[in-house]
Formats: structure tokens, sequence, C-alpha cells
């Protein structure tokens, strides 16, 4: 199979590689969301030691930083209370924490969440969290510059692999939200 984007040695429909997915990633592939056919997720199989978006765009080409997105868990507090949220911006931008997503929230403070916590709440592995497959109850806020993509590559859970999904499918994951000048 021939990838959407990139030039990639090893591509196939994500649906037949669930083996290489965590869990919840599995999970929501498989069953596809928002009328996304599931035969459209591609998955990539890539090397783990390569996962971090600068090693990354600069062994499959620069170019990928404008079609690929990172998505990142950031907890925002209140008072005693702590709000998760995962927020998704191109690879060629960041995610405005103390802006936008600081009053998205309605917290009085926002940072990105320890390792620890992103990925035992997450059930992914650092480096490789993606929107497909998160906690029902957490906010998505998703760049709107993402969403405009024909098709991006998203992490695919675990270190090693990447998923090619339509940017619009992402609109329709669970509590998903669009959020102007969230990627700067």
């Amino acid at each position: 199979m021939r990838a959407p984007l990139g030039t990639f040695d090893d591509a196939s429909p994500a649906t037949d590689r669930l083996d290489l997915l965590t869990p919840p990633v599995a999970e929501a592939v498989a069953a596809g969301w928002g009328g996304v056919p599931a035969e459209q997720i591609v998955y990539i199989d890539t090397d783990p030691a390569i996962a971090d978006t600068a090693v990354f765009a600069e062994h499959y080409g620069r170019e990928l930083l404008d079609e690929s997105a990172n998505c990142v868990v950031v907890a925002g507090k209140r008072g005693g209370e702590v709000m998760l949220a995962a927020c998704v911006v191109l690879s060629s931008s960041r995610v405005d924490v103390n802006g936008v997503v600081r009053k998205h929230l309605g917290a009085r403070k926002a940072s990105f969440a320890s390792m620890d916590l992103a990925v035992g709440e997450t059930g992914m592995e650092y480096g490789g969290i993606t929107p497909v497959g998160l906690p029902a109850a957490w906010p998505l806020l998703l760049d709107p510059a993402v969403v405009d993509r024909e098709w991006v590559l998203i992490g695919s859970g675990r270190r090693r692999g990447k998923l090619i999904v339509p940017g619009k499918a992402l609109a329709a994951l669970p509590a998903a939200v669009l959020v102007e000048g969230l990627g700067v």
C-alpha cells in the first residue's frame, strides 16, 4: 500500500496492524469514529529511535513538519482540582499552553503534564501519544490548521509507528473542539 503522504516503505491499513498499537488506540481504530471508515486510517511502521519530531523530519523529509501533528497532554489547575486535556497542533508550531489553553480550560495555571501522568492516564508511550483513543472525558483541543490538512501524520500510541488520517477525521473524535490560536 502507498501512504497518502510521505515516502514510507512500510504502510498498511491500520486495521491490519492492530497488534502494533496500544489497546486504547487499537480499539478506537477498529471501531472507527464519526463516519470515518477504519480502512481509511493508515499505519506506517517506523523506527522508535527516530520518533521525535525533529529527528523524524530529518530522516523522512522536512516537508512532513507541515503534514504532521503533535499531541501533548496538558494539566490545568484551579484550586485543588486538576483537569487534563489533549492539544493537537501542527509539528511546525507549538501549543499556546499559558494563553489559549489555560483560558479554554478556565484554569489559573496550565502546564504540560508530567511524563508519568501522561503515560499513566493515556495508556500510551511518551513520544507516541495520539488523539486517537484518548479518555473520552478529556477535552481534545485541535488547531484548525490540523483539521484543514487533507491527510495528517500523527502518533500511534507507541514510539514505533505513526498513523495517517484525514485531517477532518480528528474533528470527529470524542470531545474534539476546534480552538483558534491553539498553535503558535
